[in-house]
């Protein structure tokens, strides 16, 4: 017996809408077991998303540039019996049983997410004139003008069938609030003016995906938005390294090995509990500071699709091998790209590691809304001066950016201070 099943968008973190990419099904297809039938695209990852079953496709019921949701409708798909679980459904509905189906998803990149920050411009955007009529426009325009900061009911006409608000009508309502907002204000950053390179040789177009646009435009937004400090020093860690090699010389063959930025994020945390205004947010009014009570490290992981930053949740609460094993688990994830948006959400402050690779000194971006990033680099065998003479010692660069609105000068160094104190005698995480 065969049974038409339907595929569904399934949850995918509070995301409300998803763009698909592609779609690589169409009707009278043969699907195997986990084969992608689509690419769908957020703003924080791009999915692929599998068959959960074999069999015929009956019907596609989306296209490349539609917007998705949770469980918005992908496909149908006529299989055996045997592969889904029945669920009883009127005989008036549909010719054969239905079973409702959620896919997995597979994640291939993902951005650290950033808060925005209000601009003068966005600001004026968002006053509304109570007076003005209700806007004729559909649930989707009026997200996507939300999510722009436009009130709808200021646009007075769209381009649509009887005066509907379109998209292009949002999108054309901002680049002229925008003009006038810098022609008033005159606040305006000058653009980069476009260049013909085909003159000096051969060249390629590579089209930016869609994430990578909205990291830029992120990046871009907190360069501009937050006063940022970078703050380098170096820590001792002579020590620690020797006491991580006699740990991980105990391990049997096939128990996970410990790293020295499991120890980082124990001294990091320690620090953080000492200083709450590093485990905290700006509100978005900029006039009071988000506390938070638990201490969740997001960790920048490299992978062949890009930077992903899985997140440590409580980290105060695990050892240092409990901490190792997590980390290898989301690393892992990350790298089969099987990380899901809740695996990246909720972070308090970031560590981006260049130690594997090498560099002296770096200044990571703060990830807004944290307040401060971590940066550390290669460790290197330095002579230091003890008093009497030169000795050497492993040194271990460390970077810390930070929002200078939220953090001054004076407790950046001291931070960074308790940092390298902790790192320098691992003891004090004791205490």
């Amino acid at each position: 017996m065969t049974v038409l099943i339907e595929i569904k968008v399934p949850d995918v973190g509070n995301v409300a809408e998803i763009d698909v990419v592609e779609v690589l099904i169409q009707a009278g297809d043969v699907v195997a077991l986990e084969q992608t039938v689509a690419t769908l695209e957020t703003d924080k990852a791009s999915m692929d998303l599998p068959s959960s079953v074999s069999g015929t496709i009956q019907q596609v019921y989306i296209k490349p540039g539609d917007k998705v949701s949770e469980g918005s409708l992908i496909a149908t798909v006529l299989a055996n019996n045997d592969q889904a679980i029945a669920a009883p459904v009127p005989e008036a509905s549909i010719p054969e049983p239905v079973v409702q189906v959620e896919a997995p998803v597979v994640v291939k990149e993902v951005e650290p997410i950033k808060q925005p920050v209000k601009t003068q411009v966005e600001v004026a955007v968002l006053e509304s004139d109570p007076t003005q009529r209700k806007a004729h426009a559909s649930p989707s325009v009026r997200l996507f003008a939300r999510e722009l900061g436009v009130d709808v009911a200021k646009i007075k006409t769209g381009s649509g069938r009887k005066s509907r608000i379109l998209k292009d009508d949002v999108k054309k309502y901002v680049k002229k609030v925008m003009a006038e907002g810098v022609a008033a204000t005159g606040a305006g950053i000058p653009s980069i003016p476009a260049v013909d390179f085909t003159p000096y040789g051969e060249t390629e177009i590579l089209k930016l995906s869609k994430i990578k646009r909205l990291t830029g435009q992120n990046l871009s937004r907190v360069w501009l938005n937050l006063p940022m400090v970078t703050y380098h020093d170096e820590a001792d860690i002579t020590d620690l390294e020797a006491f991580r090699n006699s740990l991980n010389a105990e391990k049997v063959k096939g128990e996970v090995k410990i790293t020295g930025l499991m120890f980082i994020i124990k001294a990091l945390v320690a620090a953080m509990q000492q200083f709450p205004n590093f485990n905290a947010s700006l509100s978005a009014d900029g006039e009071s500071l988000i506390l938070k009570k638990y201490f969740n490290i997001g960790i920048a992981v490299d992978t062949p699709n890009g930077l992903v930053v899985p997140v440590l949740r409580n980290a105060n609460t695990k050892s240092i091998n409990e901490l190792a094993l997590e980390l290898n688990e989301k690393s892992e994830k990350a790298r089969l790209g099987k990380l899901m948006p809740a695996d990246m959400q909720g972070g308090c402050l970031t560590i981006s590691s260049l130690g594997g690779i090498g560099g002296m000194a770096f200044t990571p971006i703060v990830n807004a809304p944290e307040v401060a990033i971590l940066g550390v680099t290669r460790a290197k065998m330095q002579p230091v001066w003890n008093g009497k003479e030169f000795v050497p010692r492993l040194m271990l660069p460390l970077d810390l950016t930070y929002d200078h609105r939220v953090i001054d000068g004076a407790e950046g160094a001291k931070f960074m201070a308790l940092i390298k104190q902790n790192l320098s005698d691992i003891r004090r995480l004791l205490l």
